[in-house]
């Protein structure tokens, strides 16, 4: 029990540090290149667009894309194309 809840807070904690520095990265650009969209440390992709119709099937039903996972639509981290799973 208390390792299942030392885990939960460790993820609580990268989650919330991943946000925090995608949203330092952009306000860390002058405004007129702030896009909202990108990738923290190279590797965790991010986007706080408000999401499209087109994003969200393109994210979780793409017959197009060999990927599994997929850049999520909105937040931190990846989505599942659920057409591969």
């Amino acid at each position: 029990m208390r390792t299942a809840r030392r885990i939960r807070r460790l993820v609580r904690f990268a989650t919330f540090g991943l946000i925090v520095a995608a949203v330092a990265t952009e306000l860390a650009k002058p405004a007129p290149e702030r896009t909202w969209q990108g990738r923290v440390i190279g590797v965790v992709p991010y986007d706080f667009r408000p999401p499209t119709w087109s994003r969200i099937r393109d994210a979780y039903w793409n017959p197009q894309s060999e990927k599994l996972f997929s850049d999520r639509v909105f937040g931190v981290g990846w989505a599942v194309n659920l057409y591969r799973a």
